[in-house]
């Protein structure tokens, strides 16, 4: 069975994409939100298997939804997805408990390995 995905970027055209990323490689896309506060609600009726969060978001930023995320499904991986991950902010983001900061501006296939390795894959 397909592992499930929820997908959390401001941006319509970036869940899209990664979106479809996920699906060509064999994830199940179970849910997608615009912010944090939206990923919170979705999150605690879906479980996903995996959260991929962008940091820069209205209501609720990733920085302020990743711990709430990670109380409501302990066992499951966060990817915080960024633009801003320069060594700074990911010193930063190591203080909230997330499992692995990946840029925007890398390849999406480098976010599908990170994906299945974190899934155990």
């Amino acid at each position: 069975m397909a592992k499930t995905v929820l997908v959390v970027d401001d941006s319509a055209i970036m869940r899209r994409t990664v979106g479809s990323a996920l699906l060509s490689d064999g994830f199940n896309v179970c849910g997608e939100a615009s912010d944090g506060q939206e990923a919170v609600e979705l999150a605690g009726k879906l479980s996903p298997d995996l959260i991929i969060l962008d940091v820069s978001m209205p209501a609720m930023n990733g920085l302020e939804a990743a711990p709430v995320l990670r109380k409501l499904v302990p066992t499951r991986p966060i990817i915080l997805y960024t633009l801003y991950a320069d060594e700074a902010v990911e010193q930063q983001l190591r203080t909230i408990e997330v499992d692995s900061v990946m840029s925007k501006r890398e390849p999406l296939s480098r976010l599908m390995e990170e994906a299945h390795a974190l899934l155990g894959e």
